[in-house]
């Protein structure tokens, strides 16, 4: 299975019986998988199958479903109140015979409440079942548009995070062949930090500074950081090779990646190696940026 990015957008326009929609949903990325609704008056009902159809297909990601809706959702019919009509008409020449002033308009009875009634044909159920199932149908198609960009968007990644990972190979592997590295050029280097500590004058118990010195070198060693990098680099690997929703296991995973180049930054005793670590921990840092976007 292909990998997934979090990130996407899609549009898909449905009609029936002379009611129009449009769905956009779109998606970033989450922790967890939080799917967020607006839907306009009278479509409230759709929510919950909004949130189970988004269930079944992502796993994580901020999804956030828009339905606009236009045309005749439900049929009106409007009726002249002819008794609130009377009594306006009858009020009006009552007050205009006590103060006088024109007659009152039509279009300002018209605009008064009640002198017009909307009633609204509520629709049978079987009808609402069918606009809804309809509406519904578009948005599990706008999910499956959905996928087919976070898919896309997927391959992207998974090209650069192969490539990233094969670049931090190439550094652990130099920072593991790395001349200042070999038993010589540390022999080399102590015997250079004793001297100079020899030449203070100050004295020293020599069989003891030997000890400190191969104690110092041990604890600079970064062997064990290194077999634990090409261990992640497999367990990289075999991740991106899996497929699926790995993103929160890739997530800890270039955690630990961060952790050990630390540490190697930390223990090496060479600027040469240390430069190494920078360079690597940088790679690290952009590969997590990527990371985070996996589904």
């Amino acid at each position: 299975m292909p990998l997934s990015s979090m990130t996407g957008f899609a549009r898909v326009s449905g009609v029936l019986d002379g009611l129009h929609w449009q769905w956009e949903v779109k998606s970033v990325n989450a922790k967890g998988l939080d799917v967020r609704s607006r839907l306009p008056p009278g479509f409230e009902g759709l929510e919950a199958s909004v949130r189970a159809a988004a269930a079944e297909k992502l796993k994580r990601g901020s999804l956030q479903a828009v339905l606009s809706v236009s045309g005749p959702a439900q049929s009106e019919t409007w009726r002249l109140n002819e008794g609130v009509l009377e009594e306006v008409l009858s009020a009006s020449e009552r007050l205009r015979e006590r103060i006088g002033g024109k007659p009152i308009r039509a279009d300002a009875i018209l605009g008064m409440r009640g002198v017009f009634e909307v009633s609204v044909a509520q629709a049978d159920e079987a009808e609402l079942e069918r606009r809804d199932e309809a509406i519904l149908a578009s948005f599990r198609a706008a999910l499956e548009t959905l996928l087919r960009a976070r898919h896309e968007e997927g391959a992207r990644l998974q090209t650069l995070l192969t490539d990233q990972i094969n670049r931090i190979e190439t550094i652990i592997l130099a920072a593991r062949d790395h001349p200042a590295r070999s038993p010589t050029a540390i022999k080399f280097r102590l015997a250079e930090q004793v001297a100079r500590l020899m030449e203070t004058g100050a004295a020293f118990d020599e069989n003891r500074l030997h000890q400190e010195a191969i104690l110092i070198a041990t604890r600079a060693d970064i062997q064990e950081e290194l077999d634990r990098l090409i261990s992640h680099i497999e367990a990289a690997r075999a991740l991106i090779a899996s497929g699926g929703a790995i993103g929160r296991e890739f997530d800890f995973l270039a955690q630990e990646f961060n952790r050990e180049a630390n540490t190697m930054c930390s223990k090496a005793i060479d600027t040469s190696l240390t430069r190494l670590g920078l360079d690597l921990k940088t790679l690290i840092d952009q590969m997590r940026e990527q990371v985070q976007n996996i589904e």
